[in-house]
């Protein structure tokens, strides 16, 4: 079952404001992802559904973070069904993140209470998932539904929505600066936080760096 509730997921998320997400099929890479990501402060990652027996990756992903890395929070995402919600929530998930809005999968979640955060592209949608539940919405391709100019539309008028923008953010002051200005609670960061040297491996002490220079960014948005 998942070790952390769906109040303490939301409020970790909105303390770091930084969420990397990442998948990969060998799990020594997976572990030294996190592990950068968690030297640069990071205390909430989402691993995606993104390959075959990525539940049995994540498995093992978790119970090694449990262990090894205190006070991270990881999650799952790329989630599109309930079925898969139960599987990866049996595994200890402590928060499913989806691209789409699915009824379903907040009754799964909600029957165990654990974080959903379904992926939302209108007001009417970030309603409906608020309705069914969801603590914060993820708005997905951010950069393509409207970037920050629609979290700051809709939070004129829905100022408790707390949204996380995902597609679109990268770590420069610059582009974080929009997004926290318009009121995004937190953003997803993908391949621009957790990337490759020019020798195709993955760089991890830049990783560390990047993500800690992206959190103290973040931070000056309390």
């Amino acid at each position: 079952m998942a070790k952390y509730t769906r109040i303490e997921v939301a409020q970790t998320m909105g303390s770091t404001k930084i969420v990397p997400l990442f998948y990969h099929e060998d799990i020594t890479i997976a572990k030294k992802v996190l592990k950068a990501c968690y030297d640069g402060g990071a205390r909430v990652f989402e691993f995606t559904n993104r390959g075959d027996h990525a539940h049995e990756i994540f498995s093992e992903l978790i119970k090694w973070v449990n262990l090894e890395l205190p006070g991270m929070v990881l999650g799952i995402g790329s989630v599109v069904d309930a079925g898969t919600a139960s599987i990866f929530i049996q595994n200890g998930a402590n928060f499913i993140v989806s691209p789409v809005l699915n009824p379903d999968m907040a009754k799964v979640c909600n029957r165990r209470k654990v974080a959903w955060l379904p992926g939302c592209g209108t007001l009417s949608e970030i309603n409906y998932a608020e309705e069914l539940g969801a603590e914060i919405v993820k708005i997905f391709p951010a950069g393509q539904i409207g970037g920050p100019d629609f979290i700051k539309s809709v939070k004129a008028p829905c100022p408790w929505s707390l949204i996380m923008p995902s597609g679109g953010v990268t770590p420069e002051e610059d582009n974080l600066k929009k997004w926290f200005s318009s009121g995004a609670y937190c953003v997803g960061l993908g391949s621009k936080l957790i990337f490759k040297n020019n020798n195709g491996d993955f760089d991890y002490e830049a990783i560390t760096a990047t993500t800690k220079k992206s959190i103290a960014i973040a931070s000056k948005f309390q």
